[in-house]
């Protein structure tokens, strides 16, 4: 799964470009596979919202009281 994430991730060619160049001039790899992993969940999340896919506040405080039970 770790690996499919990696190939996954560097198949946008763009933004891993632009990612590497913020990056300093040595770096692990370790590093990189974090931030696309965040950007990647970002651009989740963008998605999700443009699609209305989101929770209301409403529905969010039903489920922390239910977490706090």
């Amino acid at each position: 799964m770790y690996l499919y994430k990696i190939f996954y991730l560097c198949l946008r060619t763009n933004n891993v470009i632009k990612t590497i160049a913020k990056f300093p001039d040595h770096f692990s790899v370790d590093d990189l596979v974090d931030k696309m992993i965040l950007l990647d969940k970002i651009e989740k999340g963008i998605q999700q919202a443009d699609n209305n896919q989101t929770t209301s506040d409403e529905e969010l405080d039903k489920k922390i009281e239910e977490w706090l039970k």
